[in-house]
């Protein structure tokens, strides 16, 4: 796309609820507080950030939005069964998924956002490998896909904490069927999955129906890698990079940020008990995150923050962010 072209595509900044998770407001709050930041989307990635799922308070949330001129996706957890981080007491993955499908078309959001699990359904020894994961979430997909398409709807598999490689993603989001799944892209969590998020980005680009944007650092540490997740435009990532990138592969996609500051988590690469979740990444992919690790510098962890200031310096976060991103896309 010519640069003239790409300065007149329109961007949707968004802002995803769990970069402010600790303020505790009612949604209503919420979306008043992403108008005055002139959030575009609003992302209500989990039902507590709604409340709850009723009738009368998802409509009364849609109304305020569409006063506000805010567009709403909404989202819920894990719907892989065998996933630690299933929640089987919320009934069946299907029954889960279709109840927010039903929540999904009564406030008005074109998209169910949900996530296959964490890195800890990676594998190792005598566990599910994450291919066994994608296998029971493409059955768990296939099986509601009636359902949620004839509802005029989409469900966004996001890469979520380490769970997935790109090359995975896209794997669980073709044998799904790639008409009414897609991917809901974050570019902090490939971080988490040894993998370049410009590669995540580059991969999943086609199946892209929203994002979770943030910024990251990684270096080098003698066990291998240490990786950050921190403000926008505080990384070594190339985050500007990035978001060009999104803006030519995903136009008129939401670029929603999605703020999360944290201490250094160690990936230690070198130890070979590190690869059997691993296994299957080709080694020009891993190269990639390790050009840039070697790249970075050590950079401590952040102060601890008292349980009481949590949601102002997530606040803080997010605002920076904002007005960070704002100056990207400008």
């Amino acid at each position: 796309m010519a640069q003239s072209a790409l300065a007149q595509t329109p961007v949707k900044l968004g802002i995803d609820l769990f970069s402010i998770r600790s303020s505790g407001w009612t949604p209503i709050e919420y979306l008043d507080y992403c108008a005055k930041w002139n959030a575009k989307v609003v992302h209500f990635s989990e039902i507590r950030f709604l409340g709850n799922l009723e009738e009368a308070n998802l409509r009364r949330v849609r109304a305020h939005a569409e006063k506000l001129g805010i567009g709403l996706e909404i989202g819920m957890r894990s719907i892989c069964p065998s996933s630690k981080a299933f929640d089987a007491t919320q009934g069946t993955a299907e029954e889960q998924i279709l109840r927010m499908s039903a929540a999904a078309k009564t406030i008005g959001s074109p998209i169910v956002r949900a996530f296959l699990g964490t890195m800890a359904d990676r594998g190792g020894p005598g566990a599910t490998p994450i291919e066994g994961h994608i296998e029971n979430t493409v059955k768990v997909l296939r099986a509601v896909k009636s359902r949620v398409t004839g509802s005029g709807l989409k469900i966004a598999v996001e890469n979520h904490a380490g769970d997935m490689q790109a090359r995975e993603l896209k794997t669980l989001i073709e044998e799904a069927g790639k008409d009414f799944v897609g991917a809901c892209l974050d570019s902090g969590n490939p971080m988490w999955a040894i993998e370049d998020p410009h590669l995540t980005l580059e991969t999943l680009a086609p199946y892209v129906l929203t994002s979770h944007v943030r910024d990251s650092l990684v270096w080098r540490v003698p066990e291998g890698a240490a990786v950050r997740w921190v403000r926008m435009g505080d990384g070594n990532v190339d985050i500007a990079g990035y978001v060009r990138k999104f803006r030519q592969l995903c136009p008129g996609r939401p670029l929603t940020l999605e703020i999360i500051v944290t201490a250094p988590r160690a990936f230690a690469y070198l130890d070979p008990k590190f690869w059997p979740g691993y296994r299957n990444t080709p080694a020009w992919e891993f190269s990639r995150f390790v050009a840039l690790a070697e790249k970075g510098s050590p950079q401590p962890a952040p102060p601890p923050v008292p349980k009481e200031h949590a949601a102002q310096r997530e606040r803080e976060d997010l605002e920076a962010s904002v007005r960070h991103t704002k100056t990207l896309l400008a």
